[in-house]
């Protein structure tokens, strides 16, 4: 590109770039201080830093436009891989981070993203990606843009809370169903075979969806490490971050939050909760199901959510989220009264089957893929298989519901 031609480019992006919204950002700082309050009035500091970390993952996501159903789509529509690239990439990265950390940690101290391999994770994962597709947005692509002020993801996150609560209704029987014990590639292969196992899955697949691009462009996507436009402290702030910033953040957050956590990043327990103590508050009695009864889950019902690891990560990435919406000056004040029925239809059925399937599969994109594939566990790739065959069933059923697949 010549000289000319490029600052053409930048004056172009230059000239959609928007204030900050003052009223958004105040209100995004003022909710995170409070949440920080209240947070270290339980007298257990490493919340507060798990807090901040959700609110670094949540403006990543925001400004990195860091989501999976997304990329997919665009590979599955118009061959462009880009970003499903840049989401092996993350795979990768966090792998090379967590596999060598839970493989010299003390037994016990830390718990990796290990699942089983049973007919619950094949269907979960498939009802999953199905439902992503018509919600809009994975687990992590939901609270995040909630957290942007997006409307229809409100009622898509409300029926992802649903369906998790269900699914936790009926995960004993699921469980009870053909499958085997969780497969970790590190124990089978050792510490190096299973950090270069997951390195050549990622890059053959990177290779394959390359290949498929360039045959029908002719030429490949540079997203990843395409450089800012406006300058690093502006693009730093503002946004929107080139992809391998969010890979960087994303990476290195999964990591600080198994730190601190002492479990892998995970997104969508704490809808099950958020569900099931809304209906314990309106008086049911929720020991009536087997899955509220098991050590943790009984324990995470008992507790205020304000030390529930996953819903403290999950409010620092809303808030997060919100702020870097505020800072791009592009919080959503969409009316849902501007949505098709089809649409808000599509993002009922859409969090439902995500809910119920990330409860059957043991998580979500986050939760099973991201943490299983950075544990060296063999139910994340499992995850990521079948969650793409249900995107494609529904990305073909997209346009009936008035949801474009451009």
């Amino acid at each position: 590109m010549s000289a000319v031609a490029t600052r053409a480019a930048r004056a172009a992006a230059g000239a959609d770039v928007r204030r900050a919204d003052r009223f958004v950002v105040t209100t995004a700082l003022v909710a995170a201080l409070l949440l920080a309050g209240l947070l270290a009035l339980e007298t257990a500091p490493f919340l507060v830093g798990l807090f901040a970390v959700g609110g670094l993952l949540g403006v990543a996501l925001y400004h990195g436009a860091f989501g999976f159903t997304g990329g997919w789509r665009r590979f599955v529509v118009h061959r462009r891989a880009g970003a499903l690239r840049a989401q092996l990439a993350l795979l990768a990265f966090a792998a090379v981070l967590i596999v060598p950390v839970l493989a010299l940690s003390e037994p016990g101290s830390l718990q990796g993203g290990l699942a089983p391999v049973s007919l619950s994770l094949f269907v979960g994962a498939f009802l999953f990606g199905f439902g992503m597709q018509f919600g809009g947005g994975c687990g992590s692509g939901t609270l995040f843009t909630v957290g942007a002020g997006n409307i229809r993801m409100v009622l898509t996150l409300l029926f992802f809370i649903v369906g998790s609560v269900v699914g936790t209704m009926h995960l004993p029987w699921w469980l009870d169903q053909p499958g085997v014990d969780p497969v970790n590639l590190g124990a089978t292969f050792g510490l190096g075979g299973a950090i270069a196992l997951t390195l050549a899955l990622c890059a053959g697949v990177a290779w394959w969806v390359t290949r498929i691009e360039r045959r029908h462009h002719g030429d490949v996507e540079r997203r990843l490490f395409a450089p800012p436009e406006q300058g690093f402290v502006r693009t730093l702030v503002n946004g929107p971050w080139p992809l391998s910033w969010a890979v960087a953040v994303l990476g290195l957050g999964s990591l600080v939050v198994l730190l601190l956590a002492q479990s892998t990043w995970g997104v969508t327990f704490a809808f099950a909760l958020w569900g099931a103590k809304a209906l314990q508050a309106v008086g049911v009695d929720m020991a009536q199901y087997e899955f509220w009864t098991w050590d943790y889950p009984a324990m995470a019902l008992a507790d205020s959510v304000l030390v529930n690891t996953t819903s403290v990560t999950n409010f620092g990435l809303l808030v997060g989220a919100m702020l870097a919406a505020g800072l791009a000056g592009r919080f959503n004040r969409a009316s849902v009264g501007r949505i098709p029925p089809r649409s808000l239809l599509a993002a009922v059925i859409g969090g439902l089957l995500m809910g119920y399937g990330a409860r059957l599969a043991f998580g979500c994109n986050i939760g099973a893929m991201l943490s299983g594939i950075a544990s060296a566990s063999l139910h994340g790739w499992i995850w990521f298989a079948m969650a793409w065959l249900g995107s494609l069933l529904a990305i073909r059923l997209r346009p009936w519901f008035s949801l474009s697949n451009d």
